[in-house]
């Protein structure tokens, strides 16, 4: 058994050897210490700006002229300057019977779902039906807004005296009362 190995481990210390012979007859390529004549173009515009605030590329041109702007676009640009922190209230849709561990189920999900997106927001049940929510970067708050009114369970979005429903929703105020007037007529039949 020994005999047979014998050979076979020969054969491949023979191999390598000959191997690391070729290879270290290869030409090297010398690099020079002065390198000031290389130009290095792999680079573009994303790679160079990697890691740059957001707020930068906001900062090209004039700012906007406010007085001129309608009390909507005037809200909008408000509240894509806010960079402090902030907090809000989202009302759910009503209608949906639930306990207290779906709505901080609701309040977990969106947290973990937005810090996935870079979006650092933290939601609390206040009750059955309404969520607060806080942020320390208020720069993402527009990009929270799109979240909260894409959400099957929110309702409202309201932040500072600012409210944001979906387009077509009725006010909250409006949907209880056809809600109370919609239960009267099924209690008089």
């Amino acid at each position: 058994m020994a005999r047979v190995a014998w050979p076979g481990a020969l054969a491949a210390v023979f191999i390598l050897c000959a191997a690391a012979e070729v290879a270290l007859g290869a030409k090297r390529v010398a690099i020079p210490d002065d390198l000031r004549d290389v130009v290095d173009d792999e680079e573009d515009d994303e790679w160079r700006n990697w890691g740059a605030s957001h707020s930068r590329g906001r900062g090209d041109g004039p700012p906007p002229d406010l007085s001129r702007m309608d009390p909507d676009a005037l809200q909008a640009e408000l509240l894509r300057g806010q960079t402090g922190p902030s907090f809000g209230f989202i009302k759910l849709r009503s209608g949906t019977p639930r306990s207290r561990e779906d709505v901080m189920g609701i309040a977990t999900r969106w947290t973990n779902v937005l810090r996935t997106g870079s979006v650092e927001a933290k939601f609390v049940a206040v009750d059955f039906g309404t969520l607060m929510f806080t942020m320390e970067k208020g720069r993402d708050i527009l990009e929270l807004k799109e979240f909260i009114l894409s959400q099957a369970e929110a309702y409202e979005f309201k932040i500072g005296d600012k409210i944001f429903r979906r387009p077509g929703d009725p006010p909250l105020v409006e949907k209880l009362q056809k809600e109370k007037s919609h239960h009267k007529s099924k209690d008089e039949l």
